[in-house]
């Protein structure tokens, strides 16, 4: 009997992403701790891959954090990127982490918004206020 639906629909890429790499849970000072996440992206097609402190230039800017996302569905999708982090100015970088010639990106109330392709690779430059 075979499933119905395509592997979007399924959520597959959510799926693979929690069997390999399980979240670790850590005591909590409070029970009553409200829900906190750094980040979360509109869409289900976009993978947030990695959060990092930024390598290149990390001297100049150490304020400064890397976003990597991907399109995964094979789609060509705008998605909204949020952050409840305290970020001042927002660019596209190459993989080496150099400001891309864009610019910068608008900084909307609704988060930064990204345009992606299929399969398309972006990667985010986020400096953030002290």
């Amino acid at each position: 009997c075979a499933a119905a639906g395509s592997f979007q629909e399924a959520g597959v890429i959510q799926q693979a992403y929690s069997l390999n790499f399980p979240l670790h849970t850590v005591p909590a000072s409070c029970a009553q701790c409200p829900a906190w996440s750094a980040f979360s992206v509109s869409s289900p097609a976009i993978v947030l891959e990695t959060v990092k402190q930024a390598g290149a230039g990390a001297e100049d800017r150490p304020d400064a954090v890397v976003v990597r996302l991907y399109e995964a569905h094979g789609s060509t999708v705008t998605a909204w990127l949020q952050t409840s982090l305290p970020v001042k100015e927002a660019m596209l970088c190459d993989l080496l982490e150099r400001p891309a010639g864009q610019g910068r990106l608008p900084l909307e109330q609704q988060g930064l918004r990204l345009s992606f392709t299929p399969f398309r690779v972006l990667s985010v430059l986020l400096l953030l206020s002290h």
